[in-house]
């Protein structure tokens, strides 16, 4: 049972971290989308998985413009998804079965529901309330213009104009108005915001667009050719006071507690910068996400993180797939493996047994290596992308903003499947529709289906978990290459363990010497299948 201060105070250098999507992990209470109940229900499934913590993605009271991304109070849970009782019980449940519990904050961005965006629509121009926000007049002789050429992430403008002729930025939909953190009132209001989960037992906080809360105090437009390295509103250098700000704060708490940010910067170098010693204690690696299926891109992305986490004694992290991108068993299984951020492949021929088969090998790789690894639900059980969701069911604001040409990632959020024949497969009860539609292929995805099954995803990553917190040498520690042959990747952790990875088209004999833990497929004669990779022991 974990109590404050329990357990090592650095267990996030090494922990497996499990995202839990809420509207799709288990529906509780019988309304087609995921809750608190659900979670709740589900803890000893994620506790006999075997990873350390939970990441919940946003539960506070949102008017859902974008699946709780556009936040109406910080304060209090949103009733689709429970109280916040249910919260208070929900981290103390997960404590006693050896879980912590990370929550996702946003401070980028609020919904126009929040009641200082309300007050300063109210206020007027020039008011101390849209001083919290970013509140600028058009260009153009009657201001019918947008203040800049900035996009929305989500497509269009990111400017959308009031009724009193001036305009408010918004980085994503025109429902989420950027908070100005120039503003001393923002930067005190989510300072209390943070105190008020950590008094409630919160372990930390997943941190959404961690690189983009601090705007070049001109606004100037970005161009058509801008210099990734020095964006007007991306990684500017004073955001790292916020996170200095934010890092007193959590230290004030018994040791242990988190932040892990979502940062989108442009080098490992730039990433690095926001986990120095007094900033974020870890933060998400998109480059390994980025990989192509290839053995040098691997290998490359490998060490310029591990090179550029060092020097400021930062663990790294390794993530295949989360609520925002196209699932990883989808993009292995195509003749283009690149990264595509939701949906720009869409409907491309997909091998899905080949994509399988390199996500098992992925997941071995991921675990092996040296820091943390994360793991969005529905990793372990091995689902795809659903790309034929009916366009009437969509709910991603980025299908209606792009016009609807972008189908959006609904489809790496479809509900998961826990077990029966049918859709909804245990996620709500037989005669509840979920908020969307599971593939009926899915049967043979299910949690029931591949319980006890030994060739199972499931039980791969069971294995992979148990392995990977019983050897000493893994987790964070150092990591050695070995010699391999073209394409595979070959590294020792420690003196006796050893992870190799076939990226080739041929089998691999076995090293000598060696005894296999693990492995996510092996040939007949027991040597290493193309798109496979072994655990080994050295005998």
């Amino acid at each position: 049972m974990l109590q404050s201060g329990d357990g090592r105070s650095d267990w996030w250098r090494s922990a497996a971290i499990y995202q839990v999507y809420i509207r799709s992990f288990a529906d509780g209470n019988g309304d087609g989308v995921g809750d608190l109940a659900g979670i709740r229900a589900r803890l000893p499934y994620l506790r006999d998985l075997g990873v350390d913590a939970i990441w919940i993605n946003p539960w506070y009271r949102s008017p859902m413009a974008d699946a709780g991304y556009d936040v109406a109070d910080y304060f209090d849970i949103d009733p689709l998804f429970g109280t916040l009782t249910e919260a208070d019980e929900l981290i103390a449940e997960a404590h006693a079965m050896g879980l912590r519990v990370i929550a996702d904050v946003v401070p980028n961005h609020c919904s126009d529901q929040h009641e200082w965006f309300q007050a300063a629509l109210r206020a007027g121009a020039g008011s101390i309330e849209r001083d919290r926000f970013w509140f600028r007049p058009g260009k153009g002789q009657d201001g019918d213009s947008p203040p800049n050429d900035w996009p929305s992430s989500f497509g269009g403008s990111a400017w959308t104009r009031v009724d009193d002729g001036e305009w408010y930025l918004h980085s994503f939909a025109a429902e989420q108005p950027d908070f100005n953190w120039a503003n001393a009132e923002v930067r005190a209001e989510f300072r209390r915001i943070l105190r008020f989960w950590l008094d409630r037992g919160l372990d930390g906080f997943r941190i959404d667009v961690a690189h983009g809360l601090v705007k070049q105090d001109d606004l100037p437009d970005i161009g058509s050719d801008p210099d990734p390295l020095d964006l007007p509103n991306s990684d500017r250098p004073e955001v790292h006071d916020v996170w200095r700000e934010w890092r007193k704060v959590v230290d004030d708490y018994p040791a242990g507690r988190v932040l892990i940010g979502e940062v989108w910067v442009a080098s490992a170098d730039a990433l690095a910068r926001y986990l120095r010693p007094d900033e974020l204690h870890s933060a998400f690696n998109f480059d390994f996400l980025r990989c192509s299926w290839d053995a040098r891109q691997f290998r490359q992305v490998i060490d310029d993180t591990l090179a550029a986490h060092a020097p400021v004694g930062a663990p790294a992290s390794w993530v295949l797939s989360n609520h925002d991108v196209t699932r990883h068993v989808s993009r292995y299984g195509r003749a283009d493996t690149s990264f595509d951020s939701a949906t720009s492949q869409f409907s491309t021929p997909t091998d899905l047994q080949l994509g399988i088969r390199r996500a098992r090998a992925a997941a071995l790789l991921t675990m092996a290596l040296p820091g943390c690894v994360y793991i969005y639900q529905g990793d372990e059980l091995g689902l795809w992308e659903v790309e034929d969701i009916p366009d009437e069911l969509r709910q991603d604001p980025v299908w209606r903003r792009s016009g609807f040409t972008d189908r959006g990632r609904d489809g790496c959020r479809v509900p998961l499947p826990w077990g029966g024949e049918e859709p909804p497969f245990g996620f709500s009860p037989d005669t509840v529709e979920p908020w969307l539609p599971q593939p009926s292929e899915w049967r043979d995805r299910t949690v029931a289906t591949q319980n006890g099954d030994p060739g199972s995803m499931l039980e791969l990553y069971r294995m992979a978990l148990r392995i990977r917190r019983a050897e000493p040498a893994l987790g964070d520690d150092t990591m050695t290459w070995l010699p391999a042959p073209q394409n595979v990747l070959a590294f020792s952790r420690g003196d006796r363990f050893s992870c190799l990875v076939n990226l080739s088209e041929t089998t691999v004999e076995l090293p000598e010497r060696t005894v296999v833990l693990l492995a996510s497929a092996l040939s007949e004669d027991g040597g290493i299948p193309p798109d496979a990779a072994v655990w080994l022991r050295t005998a």
